[in-house]
């Protein structure tokens, strides 16, 4: 019996923290192995998966700014950092024998691909994987931005976004323990409350597009199974 799947063609925002150790920094082997054991069988199920990595556990431009560099230089440096962990994961995925494709906004010739849409929608299409890197491409734009731009350019029927803990909650879990999970929210309601689980412009650009985003733990990899089939996975964010 074929696996009933709710999306079809998903977005995976992956932080660069995901592919660090236990404190968000560095690269770890086995975190990439990891996620690509969990890519193998969303591949299988059929799904058309892109995905949008951050680079955070090697440089955040927005923090090396903050030490007296330049804001627009720094985040060129960041947006190196993310090809850095696109091309290790292409690397892991393709020793599981899936067709990767790293496609960067910031092109480095003879290493990554130019982003060509044409290109991109035929690779899904062809059940290949698509990693992008490079953000936005510009500089003052984060990640989530490049990843709610990027689901909206392939027509994805969602953005998953993975974060360190369930969802997104009333206040920082880690910091209080009485802090509350949200299972549904509206776009206006992130906007709103200022909750913090995306930067502003990535919600208004999901809002304006009708993009869902479902916040779920990284942690927990099946999550990203059950998110694709549908089953109640973190918090949902919509109309």
């Amino acid at each position: 019996m074929k696996t009933k799947i709710k999306y079809k063609r998903i977005l995976l925002k992956l932080s660069g923290e995901s592919f660090g150790n236990e404190n968000g920094r560095g690269v770890e082997t086995k975190q990439f192995i990891t996620l690509a054991k969990e890519v193998q069988k969303i591949v299988k199920l059929g799904v058309e998966l892109a995905i949008v990595v951050g680079g955070g556990n090697i440089l955040r431009g927005a923090k090396l700014s903050g030490t007296g560099k330049s804001r627009i230089q720094a985040d060129q440096v960041g947006m190196i950092a993310t090809t850095v962990n696109a091309l290790l994961l292409q690397d892991v995925l393709e020793g599981f024998n899936i067709e990767v494709h790293v496609i960067s906004a910031v092109e480095i010739k003879n290493i990554t691909e130019p982003f060509v849409l044409r290109n991109c929608l035929k690779y899904l299409k062809e059940k290949n994987v698509v990693i992008f890197a490079g953000g936005t491409g510009n500089p003052y734009f984060t990640t989530d931005t490049a990843a709610a731009l990027r689901a909206i350019e392939i027509n994805a029927d969602v953005m998953l976004k993975a974060t360190g803990v369930e969802g997104v909650y009333t206040d920082d879990p880690r910091k209080n323990v009485s802090a509350k999970l949200y299972k549904k929210l509206t776009y206006m309601d992130v906007l709103g409350q200022r909750l913090g689980v995306m930067d502003l412009t990535a919600i208004s650009l999901s809002m304006e597009n009708r993009l869902p985003i479902i916040v779920f733990n990284i942690s927990r990899l099946e999550n990203i199974k059950k998110a694709i089939l549908g089953e109640s996975v973190g918090t949902y964010i919509g109309e």
